[in-house]
């Protein structure tokens, strides 16, 4: 079942374990850790290899954000492309671009 913007607001933090993962869908699902910080993680395959991409905190990152965050990446999965290495390498070019400003 898909989750709701309620499920996610009021995760409670696992007791017994350092994590919890509620699943909504396509291999999207809500980290909640211990100390009750909350990410989004997504969870795909790419040469028979297992791969997370985070895709933000909530709550500055909504559901139906992030839901968009997963679809766009399983279209560049889709076109041949790793979503995690596209994510790097446009991190890298900003930081390029900021380390040139005066």
């Amino acid at each position: 079942m898909p989750l709701t913007e309620l499920a996610c607001k009021n995760a409670p933090p696992p007791t017994d374990r350092p994590y919890v993962r509620l699943a909504d869908s396509g291999g999207l699902y809500l980290e909640v850790t211990r100390s009750g910080g909350k990410y989004w993680r997504w969870k795909y395959r790419l040469a028979d290899k297992e791969k997370r991409l985070a895709l933000g905190v909530y709550p500055e990152v909504r559901l139906q954000q992030a839901r968009h965050a997963r679809d766009e990446a399983r279209t560049l999965l889709r076109n041949g492309q790793d979503p995690g290495a596209v994510k790097k390498a446009a991190k890298k070019v900003v930081k390029k671009a900021a380390a040139k400003k005066p």
